[in-house]
């Protein structure tokens, strides 16, 4: 029988806080991120950092669209004579399916991408099989090899770092550029968009794309060799993301709404809800909702409802409400609890280990981004450039 372990502890509200926390006036970001400021007037640096990035690259209204049409234009002519014209990434959730939505609507050649990790939730294969057949896309499912793949997550877990979905997430990545390149295509379409996701500090997620960083912490952490696992590597990074494909965030370009999307996915594709941000898998809710906040006493819906606040998606008086609430049912955080540890193969001394052990950052550890901010590096991307470009200028094909 397993040890039964308490839920993930509610956090402290404004209403109900310590003379410790301070919650930004306009949000409900607080002091749970060490590197939060405030103006004069209480507002916090993540409210003034979403009205700078929103007005400057969100477009609503006739400009967005004028925008898109021209995004969308340039997608298709790229595509000419290819089978797709652009690569999506789904996961059942909503931002992803909404986007796998609009591309149909705006008669665009998709091929959607899914990492299966091992974490899947029945809702989001359901959600994945059933809205792509009524959209009629394409679908390519990267199953990750789980053994290997568990000795990375053990090991970021061990680690001592915050972010511990970075595996995950950086696969997802990869997979959906290495689609890219086998299609020969040029633009991979996101489901990211700045109105719902402006709010998340460094202290608590960073180095998502940093092979080197990830690479780092397995080798220390870590107890055997990854040879399949997708990756962003330095030649990829350079030359996928800086030089060749495109990432375009497609929700930046339109009125989005999220309570708004949900109504139509449901309503048009039998797309079913399946509870907080991200939940479609059982790792990333268990992650989310119990570890975070045991763990680091950080709640991530905290950033979340902050950037539905800003952009007038929710008050902030009902986002407290549901923060005052448990992160999700305790019931299911303590099946969860055991299923991690089961599916992990620890034991309980290990899980405790994990939660009572030295915490480390991103700093602690070697990264590309330090490398990035060498001068070699810099100069020989610049080198790189300076011949990419000089011989599409003289109509040769660059590398």
């Amino acid at each position: 029988m397993s040890a039964t372990l308490s839920p993930a502890p509610a956090p402290a509200t404004a209403t109900a806080q310590s003379a410790e926390l301070r919650v930004c006036t306009r949000c409900v970001m607080d002091t749970t991120d060490p590197d939060i400021t405030f103006d004069a007037s209480g507002v916090c640096q993540h409210c003034h950092d979403y009205d700078r990035v929103t007005r400057e690259h969100v477009f609503g209204g006739a400009d967005g669209q004028r925008r898109l049409e021209e995004l969308v234009a340039t997608i298709k002519r790229e595509g000419v004579g290819k089978k797709y014209d652009c690569v999506i990434g789904v996961s059942g959730g909503v931002d992803s399916t909404y986007v796998a939505y609009k591309v149909k609507q705006l008669g665009l050649r998709p091929l959607a991408v899914h990492l299966d990790n091992g974490w899947d939730s029945e809702i989001a294969v359901s959600n994945i099989s059933v809205t792509l057949k009524n959209l009629g896309i394409d679908l390519y499912t990267h199953v990750i090899d789980w053994e290997e793949f568990k000795d990375i997550q053990l090991a970021f877990l061990r680690s001592g770092v915050v972010d511990c979905e970075i595996p995950s997430d950086h696969a997802i990545v990869a997979c959906v550029h290495d689609a890219a390149t086998r299609e020969g295509v040029r633009n991979t379409i996101w489901g990211y968009n700045l109105k719902t996701e402006t709010h998340l500090p460094k202290a608590w997620s960073r180095a998502h794309l940093d092979w080197g960083y990830l690479r780092a912490i397995h080798q220390r952490y870590g107890s055997g060799r990854v040879k399949t696992f997708p990756r962003v590597d330095f030649l990829s990074y350079v030359t996928n993301f800086r030089l060749r494909q495109k990432r375009l965030m497609l929700l930046d370009y339109i009125d989005f709404s999220k309570p708004a999307a949900l109504k139509i996915l449901e309503r048009d594709l039998g797309w079913r809800s399946y509870g907080g941000k991200h939940h479609e898998s059982v790792y990333t809710r268990w992650y989310q909702g119990w570890f975070l906040p045991k763990r680091w006493g950080y709640d991530k819906r905290k950033t979340h409802l902050s950037s539905l606040i800003c952009s007038g998606q929710t008050t902030r008086a009902a986002a407290l409400e549901e923060l005052a609430k448990p992160s999700y049912d305790p019931e299911l955080q303590q099946a969860d609890t055991d299923y991690v540890k089961k599916k992990f193969g620890l034991s309980e001394a290990e899980f405790t280990q994990i939660l009572t052990g030295p915490k480390r950052s991103f700093h602690d550890f070697p990264s590309y981004w330090k490398t990035q901010r060498g001068g070699v590096f810099r100069a020989g991307l610049r080198a790189y450039q300076a011949v990419k470009y000089g011989l599409l200028r003289r109509g040769r094909p660059a590398s």
